[in-house]
């Protein structure tokens, strides 16, 4: 029997902030957190790398914890990878140790899709298409409200996490989802 992943792995080592910034290595974090089971081969493929380059950035992010060659497989000359949780997340603690600039590197890196994806929702916009949303606004909440926020933000993205480019209903596509709560100016 396969063994369990964790819910969540929480990064808290500021060492690991510069192995997660890698833009390949993103793409990877985001297609197999999403659920996605993906040799070097085909993960070559989405990340635009060759078989060699992916397999050293999937062995980097093994390093750390983020990813894990799945058992399940019975192919032996290329085995997949998964990740190692159904979420990731980097504590508070890895930023305030890494300090300031490598933070916000490493911030910025995380989001490298999401200029990309605001230019794709631009075309669509432009092409008649009404895809995507986006919403902003201030909210006034204290510290238990804005934790209660965050799990309420955590079960919606549940109830739909597990479909893969393999497995999901037939009029599924794919959607990038950013969630952001940022701190505003005092």
């Amino acid at each position: 029997m396969a063994k369990k992943r964790p819910d969540e792995l929480r990064i808290t080592d500021p060492r690991a902030l510069r192995a997660l910034a890698h833009p390949a290595r993103q793409r990877l974090i985001t297609e197999l957190f999403s659920g996605e089971v993906l040799t070097a081969t085909e993960a070559a493929r989405l990340v635009d790398l060759t078989p060699s380059a992916t397999s050293y950035h999937l062995r980097a992010l093994e390093k750390w914890g983020v990813v894990e060659r799945d058992a399940a497989s019975s192919d032996g000359r290329e085995r997949p990878w998964r990740s190692s949780a159904t979420s990731i997340s980097i504590l508070p603690e890895a930023h305030r140790a890494a300090g300031r600039d490598l933070s916000r590197t490493s911030l910025a890196k995380w989001f490298v899709g999401l200029d990309a994806g605001l230019d794709r929702l631009a075309a669509s916009l432009e092409t008649g298409e009404e895809t995507g949303m986006t919403s902003r606004g201030r909210l006034w909440v204290t510290d238990a409200e804005l934790e209660e926020i965050k799990e309420q933000l955590n079960e919606v993205f549940r109830a739909y996490k597990g479909r893969t480019r393999r497995e999901h209903p037939d009029d599924a596509r794919p959607w990038d989802v950013y969630a952001l709560i940022l701190p505003t100016e005092k």
